[in-house]
């Protein structure tokens, strides 16, 4: 949402931000394989691959060269749709080796995503003043508390329309953004799709929401450190 607006390439991203989200999943995966390792050890060892429904490997190679093509091609708008329709057919085709297109779940994003482009620029007259009267610091755990009740998307977008920002306030816009992402479910845009894949996992598939903002907040922390620390 603001890296055009910013001038973030990917070299940027991956020396201000990337080094230090991938430290902070590190330690998070590890801490939580050590916190269930009882049931991880419980989990079904059986390969897939022997049963009647393995994937095949050239299906699989397809499926990796279409999210390599999704990166490549995302401000590319004719490839990307393009991609993506093939990408359909592909999933109709084989739809035995797939699991349900979560379809629905993304068009709810991206209609949400383009009311924020439509609407929020709007927002600029109460929401400079606002931000140019706090400080990094306060930005950084403002944006992380706030994106625990909205998107995270929202937050950075709507930062993006503020003229004049320093490049401490930017980088702490974006990194409180990307720490409070997992608080909630509606904070980041995977969030929903991930839900959609779990929920049969939990009783009556029902996320308590105060049950995941306090298993969220152990993680969020480290993830905190990292950004504001390294």
């Amino acid at each position: 949402m603001v890296a055009g607006k910013w001038n973030w390439d990917i070299a940027f991203m991956i020396s201000a931000f990337g080094w230090k989200a991938a430290i902070a999943v590190v330690l998070n995966a590890v801490g939580a394989t050590l916190l269930f390792r009882k049931e991880l050890s419980q989990l079904s060892t059986t390969d897939s691959s022997e049963g009647s429904n393995s994937v095949p490997l050239v299906l699989s190679l397809v499926h990796l060269a279409f999210l390599v093509g999704v990166v490549v091609f995302a401000h590319h708008p004719a490839i990307f749709v393009g991609l993506f329709l093939f990408f359909l057919g592909v999933a109709d085709a084989y739809r035995h080796h797939q699991d349900r297109l979560i379809l629905r779940e993304g068009l709810l994003v991206a209609f949400f995503l383009a009311g924020l482009v439509v609407l929020g620029g709007q927002q600029q007259w109460w929401l400079q003043p606002v931000l140019m009267s706090m400080s990094s610091d306060a930005v950084f755990f403002g944006a992380t508390i706030f994106t625990a009740f909205t998107d995270n998307a929202a937050l950075t977008y709507l930062g993006s329309l503020v003229e004049g920002l320093s490049d401490d306030f930017k980088y702490a816009l974006v990194a409180g953004a990307v720490t409070g992402g997992g608080l909630t479910i509606i904070a980041n845009a995977p969030n929903p799709a991930g839900i959609a894949i779990l929920r049969s996992h939990f009783e009556e598939e029902v996320v308590h929401p105060l049950g995941l903002l306090l298993a969220a907040l152990p993680p969020t922390i480290i993830a905190a450190l990292a950004f504001w620390y390294l």
